[in-house]
Order: C-alpha cells, then structure tokens, then sequence
C-alpha cells in the first residue's frame, strides 16, 4: 500500500510539473539585408553636383557656392504620435539604389504591405509614404494604407516633421505597426505617414520613405509641446540579435550587404580597429583631424567632427581637406558651375586616408575615388571626395563604405574599422 501511495505522489508531482509554463526561451539571431543595382537609375547616370547639394540640404549646412534651391514648402500643423517595440524572426531583403547613388533601398514590409525604403545611418526616423497624402503626391510611389493593416494603431496627439536645408522635407501623423525587415519583425513599431512631402521627394520615385538607424534621440516625433523621441527599428531588435551591431559592406558598383547582429571577419584584413563615438549628438559621430594623400599623413588642426552616414554618397571633407588631395591630381579644379572638384578622367588619382578617431586611418584607393562623368563625351569627371565648404562637418558616406567594412554597434556606441582587400 505504501509503495502505490509513492507511486501516486511522484505520478502527481510529475504531472504538475508538466503542467508549469515553461520559460521562455529568446533565440538569438542575424539577418543581411542585400543591396542590388537598380538598372535604370545607373543606366541614366550619376550627378555630382546634386549629390553635393543632398548631403549639405540634408544636414543644413551652409557654404560657399553651394545654393540650395527652393523645392516646395511642408505643412507644419499637424498631429502624431508612436510606441515601443518587440521582434521575432529572421531572413534576408533586396536592395537597389536610387539617383546619385545617394539612396540604397531595401523591401520593408509595414503591416502586410511593403515599400521600397532608404536604410540611413545619418538619421532616425522611418517615415513612409501614405494615403494620408494627396493622391498626386503619390503617383510612382509605394503607399503605406493604415486601412489595410490588421495591426496598425493610430496613436493621438503627435506629431512629426523633417526638414531640410533647401526647403524640402516630409510632416505627417505616426501609428504603430509590424515592421518586417530581412524577415525579422518588430511588433507596435513607431511608423510616422507622410501627410505632407516636398516636390523634390514626390519626384524621387525610386523611394517611398526612409529607415533611419542613427541614435534614437534624433527622432523628431513630439506631442506637439515638446519632443517624443521614438526607438528606431535597430533598438528595438538590438536586444535579440547574435551581437548588438549592424555592418555595412557596400561594393565598388554600389552593390553590397548590410547585416544585422554579426561581423563577418571575411571582409575585410587583419583586426578590426574599434572607435568610440560620440552618440550625444544623435549620430554616429567622432573626431578626424588627419588625413593622408598617398602615404604622406598630415594634421588638420582645425578638424571638423565626422559622422558615419550609409545614406550619403560622397566623402565630404573640410574644405582644406580636399583642395590638399586635388592639388596632387593633375588637371583637377573646383568648378563653382559643376558644383564641386572635377578632373581629367584619365587622369592618375592618389589613394586618400582620413583618420577615424585617434588610432586608425581609412584608406580610400585612387581607383576608386571617382563618382560620376561630368560630360557625354566621358573626358571629365567629378571626385567622390569633395570639400564641406567650411559648413563644420565631415560626413562620410559611400565612398568610405565601398573601401571600408563597417560596424555599427549600440552595444557600447562604436564603430568597427576593417580594411577591405584591394580589388584588381
């Protein structure tokens, strides 16, 4: 009797133990995200001159010859809103740049609908075009419906607005929604609609909004008094990725592979050299007061602060920067008209270096320097490394990225530096 009576016990207690909820178990992962040529932008040619007026709208800066001209004006009234996120699982998603090679974009896929965004390391905003907007702002666009998505929550009281140096810029109203990219979801994502956008974004067709992967801090949604800063999609999946980072590996065609939660040691040479930044600003930002032209090094006492931007295409150096480069590429002038430093395309370009913090120097290959033919006949071309203008900023964007393997890590706010090897 006693023997049935133990039998019954541990039978019961094994019961109840089966019966408990298990813990739950968070998988840690990767993802890549691809970047593909997008066939007819690269068919029509690149503009250099307008990719110099992108980046100093973008951040607007001020100097010299650079105009920026009037592209529409926004909306500002307006009311929005946002909330915090939780992400589950994995995969990959293509992606195409866009005019000037200035816009890479990647398939984002917002509450069973996706659109075509710019992943940019130089903001924190993901903003999208919407229904919200009159429908011929939208002709040529992906557009976001809130009607059609099971999961959306709009969210009162909010608002956002982004504005740019040349008057262009995008305002709307700001819900939640799943946000899917490269497979992996983020659940009650701040999305912000575009219920206002510049001319210059209605005409760029090859872009129907933007995910922003600089600090948090720079998002701009606010309750209408003050602001309320939402996390960016790369905060919110930080928590579940391998390692808390994202990379950036752009080929010399502009192709490439952003990834999420891993460093891939095959892409580049030796150690990776790892520099704090400085995120108080809301940007991937750190000082470069060297720089080199072939193997000379040489100091720039009045260095201006640099950031790290996946959505700029040239590398953007103070002006004294670039006039030291061109002074040794035979036939180059800055030209006011062009908008920038042009030079003979036969012409034999030195390697470029800029320092990245205290302790390592990026090197750019000559080789690879050159953005875009300037005339038809293919004789004149314009640098990929052009001056600032004396605006106070360096912004180092594609160019540096083509030659340079880059990790971005919110872990401990730093950046990852690996050397690419050369290509023949």
């Amino acid at each position: 009797m006693a023997t049935l009576r133990i039998i019954f016990f541990v039978t019961l207690l094994a019961a109840i133990v089966l019966a408990a909820p298990a813990p739950a178990k968070i998988r840690k992962r990767s993802f890549k995200v691809p970047r593909h040529i997008n066939a007819p932008v690269h068919a029509r040619g690149l503009n250099g001159g307008a990719a110099v007026r992108r980046v100093f709208n973008k951040y607007n800066l001020k100097g010299g010859f650079i105009a920026a001209e009037k592209t529409g004006a926004l909306a500002t009234d307006l009311k929005i809103n946002a909330s915090n996120s939780t992400a589950n699982g994995t995969g990959t998603v293509a992606a195409n740049p866009g005019d000037n090679a200035a816009l890479f974009l990647s398939p984002v896929d917002i509450g069973g609908q996706t659109l075509n965004l710019d992943f940019d390391s130089g903001s924190s905003d993901l903003w999208v075009f919407s229904t919200d907007l009159p429908q011929q702002a939208t002709t040529g666009h992906g557009v976001y419906d809130k009607s059609k998505s099971t999961t959306f929550k709009a969210v009162t009281g909010a608002q956002w607005q982004i504005s740019y140096g040349d008057g262009s810029g995008a305002a709307g109203t700001v819900g939640t929604d799943a946000v899917t990219i490269g497979g992996v979801t983020v659940q009650n994502q701040a999305v912000e609609l575009a219920n206002a956008v510049s001319q210059s974004f209605v005409q760029d067709t090859n872009t129907d909004g933007l995910v922003g992967l600089a600090f948090s801090k720079l998002n701009t949604v606010n309750d209408g008094t003050k602001k309320t800063p939402q996390k960016t999609f790369f905060d919110n999946v930080m928590g579940d990725l391998d390692l808390p980072v994202f990379t950036a590996d752009l080929d010399p065609d502009g192709t490439g592979v952003y990834e999420f939660g891993k460093i891939d040691a095959t892409k580049f040479q030796g150690d990776m050299a790892w520099i704090p930044v400085n995120a108080s600003s809301g940007f991937w930002q750190f000082s470069s007061a060297k720089f080199a032209v072939g193997d000379q090094v040489a100091e720039n006492p009045t260095a201006s602060q640099a950031i790290a931007d996946t959505g700029t295409s040239l590398l953007l150096v103070d002006q004294n920067v670039a006039e030291a480069y061109y002074s040794q590429v035979q036939g180059a002038q800055l030209n006011s008209q062009v908008g920038g430093f042009i030079y003979p395309c036969a012409a034999t370009l030195p390697d470029m270096s800029v320092a990245i913090g205290d302790t390592y120097m990026a090197k750019i290959p000559g080789n690879q320097i050159t953005f875009a033919t300037v005339d038809q006949a293919n004789t004149t071309c314009f640098g990929g490394v052009q001056g600032n203008q004396g605006a106070g900023l360096q912004i180092y964007g594609d160019v540096m990225f083509k030659a340079q393997f880059v990790a971005f890590n919110g872990g401990n706010q730093s950046l990852g530096f690996g050397e690419k090897p050369p290509v023949a």
